[in-house]
């Protein structure tokens, strides 16, 4: 997308037909010993759910009564006037709903202001402006198709969006086939397909090749067909997109199977930790990285690790053979990448590597770099009243952020090698140490066993988009290291934060309160996982919110089914949280 100082939001239009047929909503929930397992949601005629909660379970009980319409009846335990169970009845959204995004919606952005595009940030409705009903697929949805013949095509009906089709068909981003889209893999700036384009950019960065680079952020991503190739070469991409005109990016790529979360660098540090980012990207993204005294080049800064890579295609790269379609003149461009060459090494960047199109810069490794900058330099230090991992709505802040000594001092293993092998900074994390982190990988690796047995789903091409709503250590989602799965891995914003030990381990993730909805589309995860969840934050805020969102983003199976209880005897995992 394009930022400028003076853009506009654009007026939300509905996107459902009048005459969309409405259609029951239902949660498929497993419990497993105090844990929690959320399936894809089922829609089936005249069937309504009531789930008792607890502080430690979720258990669905199936009522197969038809009633008026479709609803989800919620019995919550220990709310309402204290003579038991309150039962709440949540109706089906209208069907203009059906790619609702609570916390970005495009109907709230005139309350907030143009500046650097902030009205795209998250903007979350108060309690009393909240949407509590179940959001309806568009009408003609059906399964996914399954990974990896998602990567390449998707159908037609799940993203119903002619828009984007019409606008970057030529960009070969996309394009209509009958019943579904395919993706060439096409882009502004790899016209010979996004696999010559990594071909190129792993020439120039040999890390690529090797495992030194694991963990990636791509900025603008459009349909994600960067993330999407990486995926092939073992690197985990997050790929990050407003909800903009180029309607439903991030959507596009969760529906093809690829890592991707809805977001944008504007006034809010991403909800990243310092130093996690083995390298970033933007292709033709149009950040005005110059701007603003270099501000958007400081967030870069931050999430890379020591030694990490920011990759750039794209204006002014290239200026001396571009510069004629870029509707600019041979001087302004060079102007602009001789600012940016400069703005970069202040902020202790060198020019590794250039050719054709692409150029790379390397952060630097060299602690005497940072030791010269100062809160009073130009570009000035980061002092130490915020803590450089803080990321859940900080503000960015116009410095440097310094690599801590425990990053600089001892190198990462390359992949796959970090994903057993505890980071420095898991001794910052309030109760962290090396043998909780392997103790807590023993624990997943036996619950995942059991949840393969009672889910055989789980390991093979029918689940592809997992989350892990409650992570530490992201135990869970290395014992799916091996399965055609990739994880998202959430750590909330009101406990220890343990993200950066999950990026140094070589997987992803991000911030969150699960108080608000997440940042992304409906339909988007085929499986939910609850650790604790429900014990941690019940005393914040209403469950019901919290089921009402997993509605939200979970995937509908497409096969009528009824919810299944399930306990063990077996005492696993040892302690559980909840």
């Amino acid at each position: 997308m394009k930022y400028s100082k003076e853009a506009k939001p654009e007026r939300a239009g509905g996107s459902g037909g009048a005459g969309a047929r409405a259609v029951p909503v239902a949660l498929m929930l497993l419990l497993l010993c105090g844990f929690s397992f959320y399936l894809g949601g089922i829609y089936s005629t005249g069937r309504t759910f009531t789930f008792s909660t607890t502080t430690t379970s979720i258990i669905p009980i199936v009522s197969t009564t038809k009633q008026e319409g479709s609803a989800i009846a919620l019995a919550i335990a220990g709310h309402g006037n204290g003579n038991g169970d309150e039962e709440v009845e949540f109706s089906e959204c209208p069907a203009e709903y059906q790619d609702y995004t609570p916390c970005t919606d495009p109907k709230r952005w005139r309350r907030y202001g143009n500046y650097r595009l902030s009205f795209m940030e998250r903007h979350c409705p108060p309690p009393p402006e909240r949407a509590v009903c179940l959001v309806p697929p568009p009408r003609g949805y059906k399964p996914p198709i399954r990974w990896p013949k998602s990567k390449d095509q998707c159908w037609y009906r799940n993203v119903p969006y002619d828009w984007i089709n019409s606008q970057k068909s030529n960009q070969h981003w996309l394009r209509k086939d009958g019943d579904r889209f395919t993706f060439p893999g096409g882009g502004t700036m790899f016209p010979n397909g996004v696999g010559a384009y990594v071909d190129l950019m792993a020439d120039l960065v040999p890390g690529m090749k090797d495992g030194s680079v694991r963990t990636a952020l791509d900025t603008g991503c459009g349909v994600a067909s960067w993330g999407g190739d990486l995926l092939a070469r073992d690197i985990l991409t997050v790929s990050l997109a407003p909800r903009d005109n180029h309607e439903a990016q991030v959507q596009f790529a969760l529906e093809r199977g690829i890592p991707a979360i809805l977001g944008i660098i504007s006034t809010q540090r991403l909800p990243i930790p310092s130093a996690s980012m083995d390298m970033a990207h933007c292709s033709r993204c149009l950040i005005p990285w110059t701007e603003f005294g270099g501000l958007y080049l400081m967030e870069i800064q931050r999430v890379l690790r020591p030694g990490g890579f920011w990759v750039l295609s794209g204006p002014p790269i290239n200026y001396e053979n571009r510069w004629h379609g870029w509707n600019t003149t041979v001087e302004a461009q060079k102007a602009d990448f001789d600012r940016l060459k400069k703005m970069l090494a202040s902020m202790c960047f060198r020019l590794y590597n250039k050719k054709g199109d692409i150029a790379v810069w390397q952060k630097s490794l060299d602690a005497g770099c940072y030791d010269k900058l100062t809160p009073v330099t130009t570009p000035a230090k980061c002092d130490d009243s915020v803590d450089p991992d803080a990321a859940w709505y900080v503000p960015m802040r116009s410095c440097v952020t310094a690599p801590s000594p425990k990053s600089r001092a001892k190198a990462l293993p390359k992949w796959p090698q970090r994903l057993g092998v505890a980071p420095e900074r898991v001794s910052v994390v309030h109760g962290g140490s090396g043998s909780a982190m392997k103790h807590d990988d023993g624990k997943w690796k036996a619950a995942t066993k059991h949840y393969k047995a009672l889910l055989p789903a789980l390991g093979s091409d029918k689940v592809r988009n997992v989350m892990d709503m409650s992570t530490v250590y992201g135990g869970f989602a290395a014992s799916l290291v091996k399965d055609p799965v990739w994880v998202m891995n959430v750590v909330s914003s009101y406990g220890p934060n343990s993200l950066g030990v999950v990026y140094d381990r070589g997987l992803i993730g991000t911030n969150h309160d699960w108080c608000e909805a997440f940042s992304t589309y409906p339909r988007t995860y085929d499986l939910l996982h609850a650790d604790g969840l429900f014990t941690a934050e019940s005393h914040r805020c209403e469950m019901k919110f919290v089921l009402v969102e997993m509605d939200r983003i979970l995937r509908p199976t497409g096969t009528p089914s009824s919810g299944t209880t399930h306990t063990s005897s077996t005492p696993w995992p040892p302690s559980p949280r909840g």
